[in-house]
Formats: structure tokens, sequence, C-alpha cells
């Protein structure tokens, strides 16, 4: 298996030869997530690979805990399957499954923009600006990597900003599987600039307040990301 990028820190679920405090194995555990979420996002971690607790600990230098519980909150965004006795398995990819998230995505996207856009304090649109600046960079670098990042970022601050808990707990089991999925089939040389355009233009509304803008922008993102999906669905039909 490919080494996944490491974190910046490198350390167990110990302080001194102490357990760490409830906060700072939050912190390593949000750590192993990223870390783990990434590697398989952009498939250094494939569909079907069988990694274990153990293997992925010493990969990433961290403590058994914190990879434990983000391999299990992987396993509720349906990223991993947890075999009892056999180990993990990185999900496959499945365009119907796609197609079906796609549905509800659609909805509660919608809602968190125009909300977000009403909701977003001065800090946070600044940070929107920031992003869709990144966007418009990725666009013309065509840095898959880094436009996952951005993306990652995007969706998170959407969700902040619309401070709405029940979105953004529904949102949570969505967001990995469909950015795995356009790494997968949608970052091709015409993919990538047009998915970062979409992704500005998602955070330039925000930014600017405007609601409607905002809902209008998280439709035409996944007019677009539905328009792949299916031509993917299409491509891998017999003739």
């Amino acid at each position: 298996m490919p080494r996944p990028s490491s974190p910046r820190r490198r350390a167990g679920p110990t302080l001194r030869g102490r357990r760490a405090p409830p906060e700072a194995q939050a912190t390593l555990t949000e750590q192993a997530y990223r870390a783990i979420e990434e590697a398989i996002v952009t498939l250094a971690v494939p569909p079907g690979e069988v990694v274990s607790e153990a293997q992925l600990s010493q990969r990433l230098g961290f403590g058994r805990t914190p990879v434990r519980e983000a391999l299990q909150r992987l396993a509720r965004e349906r990223l991993v399957r947890i075999l009892p006795r056999r180990g993990i398995v990185v999900s496959a990819v499945d365009v119907g499954e796609q197609l079906r998230l796609l549905e509800v995505r659609r909805e509660i996207e919608r809602l968190i923009a125009r909300t977000a856009a009403r909701r977003a304090d001065e800090a946070q649109r600044t940070r929107f600006r920031e992003i869709a600046a990144g966007m418009e960079a990725v666009a013309d670098s065509r840095d898959a990597t880094q436009f996952l990042r951005l993306d990652r970022a995007l969706n998170l601050l959407v969700l902040e900003a619309a401070r709405n808990e029940f979105a953004a707990a529904a949102m949570a089991l969505m967001h990995g599987l469909s950015r795995r999925f356009w790494f997968i089939h949608g970052r091709g040389p015409a993919g990538l600039p047009a998915a970062a355009a979409e992704h500005a233009a998602l955070a330039r509304a925000v930014a600017a307040g405007d609601a409607n803008a905002a809902a209008a922008a998280s439709d035409a993102l996944l007019d677009y990301i539905e328009a792949f999906t299916r031509a993917t669905l299409e491509a891998g039909r017999p003739s």
C-alpha cells in the first residue's frame, strides 16, 4: 500500500507515559481520520484493499485508539467496512449508490448554501473568498490533490457557517464518498477546471451573502456532478 501523507504531529494516544486527556485524544482521532480519509479518497488506499489498525497505526504514527476511532467514523461514512476477525476493507465504488446519494445531497446542499450565505460572519466570508481564489488557481494548475483539500475545506466551512447541526450530520455521511468518486472518474484534463470553477462560484456567492445566488450555484454544482456520474454509468454499460 502506498504510504499516505503523514500528519504534522506524529504522536500516539499517550502523553509522557500517561493516557492523553479526552480533548487531546479527540484531536489525535481527528488527525488520524483526516489522514486515512485522504488516503482513501485519493486512492493511496484503493477500493477493495484490506488494512488493519496495526498497519495504519504504524504507517501514520498514531496510537491504536485514534486509528480505531477514525476507522469507526469512516465505516459510518461507508468508506470502509469493518469485518470482525477479518480486518477492514476499503469499500468498493458504486455508481448507482452515487446517484442515490446525489438525490439527497442536492436538497441538503441547496439548503445549507442558502443558509450559510445569510449566517456567515465576516471571518467566514473572508475564508470563502480565499477558498474561491484557491479553486481558481487549481483550475489552472490542475492539482487534483489540492482541489480535494480545498473541496473538503469548503464543505466544512459551508456547514460551519450554516449553523445547522442536523444538516451537518447528514452531509458528513456523503462528502467523502463524493470526493472519492470524483477523484476516480472526474479528474481528467477537462474535468478538474470545470469542477474547480463550479466550487469557486459557490464560495463567492456565499461570501457575498447572496442566498439566492448561493442556492443557484449549489444546484449548478450538483448538475455538473450528476452529469459526469451519469456519463460514467453510461460508459460502463455494454454497447
